[in-house]
């Protein structure tokens, strides 16, 4: 028995997506904690949260609305890995490494929401 979201490959890719981008915030200095830190664990989160809610017993255009939602939160956790970067709390390797993946995620839920009919 399992929940549909949990079948699909781009929920377990942003899980864990969201798991790294979490071990990583916490290197962020201490005063960041209420403003980028909290900003890139909500929305590296939010990413399969939507996925998931928009599995469940949703219309066509709805789980597309949902992923859509997923993909914008993924362009605010890009957004937050540059500001981490121009702060200087990760290194060029780092950024690179998460923006890849990110772009990697992104195509995927960008061809994933276009199957949907």
């Amino acid at each position: 028995m399992s929940f549909k979201f949990e079948n699909l490959r781009i929920w377990h890719i942003s899980m864990d997506f969201g798991e790294d981008l979490y071990n990583l915030s916490k290197t962020f200095p201490k005063d960041e904690v209420f403003n980028l830190t909290s900003q890139l664990r909500r929305a590296s989160d939010s990413i399969a949260l939507n996925i998931s809610e928009g599995s469940i017993l949703q219309s066509a255009p709805e789980y597309k609305k949902f992923l859509s939602y997923s993909i914008r939160s993924l362009a605010e956790v890009v957004t937050c890995l540059h500001k981490a970067k121009r702060r200087k709390y990760i290194d060029e390797n780092q950024f690179q490494t998460k923006y890849k993946q990110a772009y990697n995620l992104m195509n995927m839920m960008v061809s994933f929401r276009s199957k949907i009919k």
